[in-house]
């Protein structure tokens, strides 16, 4: 689907982008891709394989996704954060969570689903109680119902998954997802926006979060076998990070389809390890406040994850951060007319 004009339906600049695009589409089966995101080839095909097999319930696939795979271009601690988040914790979690299958969890960097279940959902997550298979949802439907979210992906993921009954499918394949300059304040701001917004949108995972997480978890090991046995908790905390890293890499070398390339060892190693002790301050900092930056603006999150831009004044650190991403010392620019 590619870009044919914006037209602003809401908030959300992905959404505004894509929708004159989804209505115009030729065929019903849409591949919405970011644009800092390449496959191998056949991934297509295989995505719609997967999308026209029922799943192994009986129940129809209604949105097939990809686990992100990060490759950092540049040697930013926070893009080495973010690639080391993104190709062990992350991709940890959302391979173990849409196993299970109990509940929709999509990102949207690459996502295949039909326009006619979109078209027939509003995010109120609410089923949908006519048999009829053509039935839609009250009010407005379809991609533009989902301008007012800020996860538009998960939302629509989780409207056909709740309001239709239908259920997602991962491919084989990996989104391989390019990370450029990314400052550690950069990527700090991004964890904290998905966390303010999750917060709204599953709240008792986001609060259980924490426990899924190397540091709490091997304190809370170590402490443990020191109180019932005794054993000596250094011995416990070298056995944990030594056991923690090796599934990590493990699951690093499964998406790439290659062990952890020597060239950037020591880079990748460097921003685990700052993941690892970052993940706990940067969830407290997120789960207590409600307002996220997001491409320059700043927008207050509530219901769903849904977002409303606000004037109020930002905090001390979201100052810094906004100075530090503007360019300074412009020179200006004469034209052919002399305007400046």
């Amino acid at each position: 689907m590619s870009k044919t004009g914006e037209e602003v339906v809401g908030v959300n600049p992905k959404v505004n982008n894509l929708v004159k695009s989804y209505r115009e589409a030729v065929n019903d089966i849409l591949w919405v891709i970011d644009s800092n995101v390449w496959v191998q080839p056949g991934t297509m095909a295989r995505s719609v394989d997967a999308l026209t097999t029922p799943t192994s319930s009986g129940k129809r696939v209604a949105v097939v996704h990809h686990v992100p795979f990060a490759y950092a271009t540049e040697s930013k601690l926070g893009s080495r954060v973010e690639e080391a988040f993104l190709n062990t914790n992350h991709a940890k979690m959302y391979v173990a969570i849409n196993t299970v299958a109990i509940e929709s969890c999509v990102v949207g960097k690459s996502n295949m689903y039909r326009r006619s279940d979109v078209n027939r959902v509003n995010g109120s997550l609410k089923p949908i109680k006519s048999t009829d298979p053509t039935a839609t949802a009250e009010g407005q439907c379809g991609l533009a119902a989902f301008g007012g979210f800020l996860a538009e992906d998960n939302m629509i993921a989780s409207a056909l998954w709740h309001e239709l009954g239908v259920r997602h499918d991962l491919s084989c394949d990996v989104a391989r997802n390019v990370v450029g300059n990314m400052t550690m304040l950069d990527y700090v701001y991004r964890r904290a926006r998905w966390i303010r917004v999750r917060k709204h949108m599953v709240l008792a995972a986001t609060l259980l979060e924490p426990f899924t997480e190397s540091a709490v978890l091997c304190s809370i090991a170590a402490l443990s076998l020191r109180y019932l046995t005794g054993f000596p908790i250094l011995l416990a905390v070298i056995l944990h990070i030594a056991g923690w890293l090796t599934i990590d890499l493990d699951v690093y070398s499964s998406l790439a389809g290659y062990p952890l390339p020597a060239a950037i060892r020591w880079e990748f190693l460097t921003g685990w390890v700052v993941r690892e002790l970052a993940a706990l301050p940067i969830f407290l900092y997120a789960i207590f406040g409600d307002t996220v930056t997001w491409r320059g603006r700043e927008y207050k999150v509530s219901l769903n994850g849904q977002v409303t831009q606000t004037t109020s004044q930002s905090g001390f650190w979201e100052g810094i951060w906004r100075w530090n991403r503007t360019r300074k010392n412009y020179e200006p620019v004469q034209t052919s007319s002399g305007d400046v």
